[in-house]
């Protein structure tokens, strides 16, 4: 780049994503005097899913804003809880987050997995084409446009991604709705209607069942039942004005 000098400043937010020596107070950045202040700010490190505002000189700007000499822009993070408007709020997660989606779906939230690497384009198309917010650690495919909207998930820890997903985007929380497996939705079922998926044991001592209207799947109060409930109780307890 060798146009426009323009000043920038990134939020404290947003240091994860851009080089340390830009962290903190404004930097000076040349650009090239065509590209958009889209372009500029992806081109520093942040995916546009991250920014929340971009204000040049004092002023709200899009991102298709192409900087001029001497400005100064301000690069806000998004705001919380975040709105998507335009489609129900539900999500897509990549390979890497299958832990994310079985709690989010815990909590009966809306939430598509891919289970297999399908590819960046691929996970684009199915955001874009059902309208779900692409839940990734992956930047580079936070950066496709035809995204419908997308999220960076910040953690490594499943505990520490659910309450992010949750503080940022608020979804209605509806615990033991969801198929953990595959994202249907449960339903009542009586254990003559699921007795071939049950064990001898597990016949005899349970009698109260939920089943999968997509893929069949059976649900009992079995042995993992406690660990599951103190997700659900701690999502609740964090977040009471969701459900």
């Amino acid at each position: 780049m060798n146009g426009p000098e323009i000043h920038i400043a990134f939020a404290p937010e947003l240091g994860l994503f851009v080089p340390h020596g830009r962290r903190g107070p404004a930097t000076e950045v040349v650009t090239d005097g065509s590209s958009t202040l889209g372009h500029v700010v992806e081109s520093l490190g942040v995916p546009l899913t991250e920014v929340g505002a971009l204000v040049v000189d004092g002023r709200a700007a899009a991102p298709s804003h192409v900087p001029a000499a001497g400005e100064s822009v301000e690069v806000r993070p998004v705001e919380r809880p975040q709105q998507v408007p335009g489609a129900p709020l539900r999500f897509l997660l990549d390979v890497h987050l299958g832990t994310l989606a079985r709690r989010l779906r815990l909590l009966g939230v809306d939430a598509a997995y891919e289970s297999t690497d399908i590819g960046d384009p691929a996970l684009a198309a199915r955001s874009a084409a059902e309208r779900r917010v692409m839940l990734s650690r992956d930047r580079g495919l936070l950066r496709r446009r035809e995204l419908w909207a997308g999220a960076f998930v910040y953690s490594t820890r499943p505990e520490e991604q659910l309450r992010d997903v949750l503080h940022r985007f608020a979804p209605q929380l509806r615990p033991w709705t969801r198929c953990t497996a595959c994202n249907g939705q449960l339903r009542d079922a009586t254990k003559e209607e699921v007795s071939d998926q049950l064990e001898h044991g597990t016949r005899r001592s349970y009698d109260v069942f939920a089943q999968c209207g997509a893929c069949g799947r059976a649900y009992w109060k079995g042995a993992h039942h406690e660990q599951l409930e103190a997700i659900v109780e701690r999502a609740l307890t964090e977040f009471p004005s969701r459900t």
